[in-house]
């Protein structure tokens, strides 16, 4: 019995001396390679972090965008009832110093507006996408389409429709 534990513990001594003899570089090579995986992990979540960043900053900017050209609109939206009733009010003033006083209020309201780039639609030919047709008449001296009588202006700020402009329009 005593041969069999000395042989048990000669070849547990010899397994322990191999096993000391490669194990610094199989555990230099491990810690190695886990150290190359932890850093390829921490970079792939400073990439990700770093992309919904760069998305959060971009999708803020455009709702800031979007929401400044909304109050925009809104407040000139507010002014426009006022500047169409000093437009009317021209066609009943019989007195020739008030119509131009109210002309020249008229001329320097639409230059505010150009400057805030406001903009009067065309309103030539009948376009559904700015108009909104609210009469039509058939009448042969116009063309089909065109739009015959304004009442009310349209407005746009940018590419935005602020006001759609009321028209009559011929069949």
């Amino acid at each position: 019995m005593e041969e069999k534990d000395l042989n048990k513990e000669e070849a547990t001594a010899e397994e322990k001396a191999e096993e000391v003899k490669a194990d610094p570089v199989e555990e230099a090579n491990k810690r190695a390679y886990d150290a190359e995986k932890k850093c390829a992990e921490t970079n792939d979540k400073y990439l990700r972090i770093m992309a919904e960043y760069d998305n959060f900053r971009k999708r803020t900017a455009k709702e800031r965008d979007f929401i400044y050209s909304e109050a925009y609109s809104d407040a000139i939206k507010q002014l426009l009832p006022v500047i169409d009733n000093i437009e009317r009010s021209v066609t009943f003033v019989s007195d020739e110093e008030t119509k131009k006083g109210l002309n020249m209020i008229i001329t320097q309201m639409t230059e505010a507006l150009n400057k805030m780039g406001v903009t009067v639609i065309e309103t030539k030919e009948f376009d559904p996408n700015v108009h909104n047709a609210v009469m039509h008449v058939d009448d042969e001296a116009y063309g089909e389409g065109e739009i015959v009588e304004v009442f009310q202006k349209g407005y746009k700020y940018k590419d935005k429709i602020i006001r759609y402009a009321m028209v009559k329009v011929a069949n």
